[in-house]
C-alpha cells in the first residue's frame, strides 16, 4: 500500500516510526505492507516510489528543519493538494495541525484525494468539523473511502465502539467527555480544591493545555468531536455551527463545591440525543452546572434527512458543563476520555481511554490503514 503522508509532526513522526516496527507484524496479520512514498510538511516534500525511511526523515526534519532535506528524494516549496493530486499513492494521511479558522487547505487536499482516485484517513478535525458531509459526499461519488477513527480519542476506538453498539439497536443518546485538558481542570478543582486559574495554570505546565487554551476550555475541541461522532455514528450532516456549546472558562469554584455536596461531579459533557428524550433525562438527572440545554440554553436541533437514508428524528447536539454522579460513568479522573452510549434495548455502553498522544493517534492511523486495505481487497490499486 502507497502512502502519503501531509503533516510532519508529533503525529507524522509517530507514524514513519510504527509502520516501520510494526512491518512484520502487519505482514503476517493483513498481508500489508505499506510504504511511504511521499510526506509533505510546511516548507516541502520528498517523494520515493520505493519508499522513504523514517531514519531518512526523521534525520532531515531534525538536522535541518523539513523532510524536503531528505538526500535525493527532497522537493522545496511544494504545494499540497497540487502534490496530493498528482502522487500516485493509494491513500492520503493528513496529520497537519487542527486549525479551525483556517481549514482550507487541509480541505484542499482531501479533495484532490478523492478527485484523483485516493483514499484518505484524516487526523485532522477542522476539514470535518467544518465540511464532514460535503467530503463524505465526494468520497462516495469516487467511490473512495474516508476514514478519520484518530479525530475522537486519538487510540481509544471511540467511533468504532459506537458504531459496534449500534448495529441492531437503536442510540437514543451519547454522553461523552471527550476532551483531557478541560477534564484534567475540573477533575484539579473538584479533588484539590483549586480555582479554575490555578488548575488551568498546572494543566499548562505539564503540557495539557496550549499557551492559548481557548479552543479546549470554550468547548470548541470537544464540539468537533461531536459533530464527527453525529456524522459518523448516526448519520446526521452536522458541521460545527450546528452546535450549542458552553465552555468552563472562569467556571467558579462555587459551582464544583455546590456539585460536590449533591453528590455530583461536574464535567464538561459533549452530547448527541433525541430532542424530546435529552429533555426528559436532563430535567429529571444532574443537569448543567452553566449553560447547556438543562439551564435554559437552546441547543440546536438538527434532522436527520433523507439523505442520510435514516428516520428524520430531531437530534441535539450541544457541549456544557453538566453534573453527573460521582462515581458513575464519567467520572473518570485526570486526562482521560469518556464515551456512554446509550441504547434503546441494550442499556448503557461505556469505553473509556486516554484521548490524546502521537503514538496513540498514529495507532488510530493504522487501524484505518488496516480497514482501508481490505476494503481495497488487499491490493494495491493502479
Amino acid at each position: 500500500m502507497r502512502v502519503l503522508l501531509t503533516g510532519f509532526g508529533v503525529v507524522g513522526q509517530a507514524l514513519v516510526r510504527l509502520l516501520e516496527e510494526r512491518a512484520a507484524e502487519l505482514y503476517r496479520a493483513h498481508g500489508l505492507t505499506p510504504r511511504v512514498v511521499g510526506v509533505i510538511d510546511s516548507r516541502g516534500a520528498a517523494l520515493s516510489e520505493s519508499g522513504l525511511t523514517a531514519e531518512a526523515l526523521l534525520n532531515a526534519k531534525r538536522e535541518l528543519g523539513t523532510i524536503a532535506a531528505v538526500d535525493g528524494h527532497g522537493l522545496r516549496g511544494a504545494r499540497a493538494a497540487e502534490f496530493v493530486g498528482e502522487s500516485d499513492a493509494d491513500v492520503v494521511v493528513v496529520a497537519t495541525p487542527t486549525r479551525l479558522n483556517d481549514p482550507a487547505g487541509d480541505i484542499a487536499v482531501l479533495k484532490a484525494a478523492f478527485r484523483s482516485g485516493k483514499h484518505a484517513i484524516s487526523v485532522n478535525k477542522a476539514p470535518l468539523a467544518v465540511a464532514m458531509p460535503a467530503l463524505l459526499e465526494l468520497a462516495r461519488y469516487n467511490r473512495r473511502i474516508l476514514r478519520y477513527s484518530g479525530t475522537v480519542g486519538a487510540g481509544t476506538p471511540v467511533i468504532a465502539l459506537a458504531r459496534e453498539a449500534a448495529r441492531g439497536d437503536t442510540i437514543v443518546r451519547l454522553r461523552a467527555i471527550l476532551n483531557g485538558t478541560t477534564n484534567y481542570i475540573l477533575w484539579k478543582m473538584t479533588t484539590e480544591g483549586w480555582a479554575f486559574e490555578k488548575a488551568l495554570g498546572e494543566a499548562q505546565r505539564l503540557g495539557y493545555a496550549e499557551t492559548d487554551p481557548s479552543t479546549d476550555i470554550d468547548g470548541i475541541d470537544t464540539a468537533t468531536k461531536i459533530v464527527i461522532l453525529a456524522n459518523a455514528v448516526l448519520g446526521v450532516p452536522a458541521r460545527l455551527a450546528d452546535v450549542a456549546i458552553s465552555g468552563i472558562r472562569g467556571l467558579p469554584l462555587e459551582r464544583i463545591r455546590e456539585a460536590t455536596a449533591r453528590g455530583n461531579v461536574v464535567k464538561l459533557v459533549g452530547e448527541i440525543g433525541d430532542a424530546t428524550a435529552l429533555g426528559e433525562s436532563q430535567n429529571g438527572g444532574a443537569g448543567a452546572a452553566s449553560g447547556g440545554p438543562a439551564s435554559g440554553r437552546s441547543s440546536r436541533v438538527v434532522s436527520l434527512g433523507e439523505e442520510t437514508g435514516r428516520r428524520p428524528v430531531p437530534q441535539v447536539l450541544s457541549v456544557s458543563p453538566q453534573e453527573v454522579r460521582a462515581g458513575g460513568s464519567l467520572d473518570v479522573p485526570a486526562n482521560l476520555n469518556a464515551v456512554c452510549v446509550s441504547l434503546k434495548n441494550g442499556g448503557d455502553v461505556t469505553l473509556i481511554g486516554r484521548g490524546a498522544g502521537g503514538t496513540e493517534t498514529a495507532t488510530a492511523i493504522v487501524r484505518d490503514l488496516i480497514d482501508i486495505w481490505h476494503e481495497m481487497g488487499g491490493r494495491e490499486e493502479s
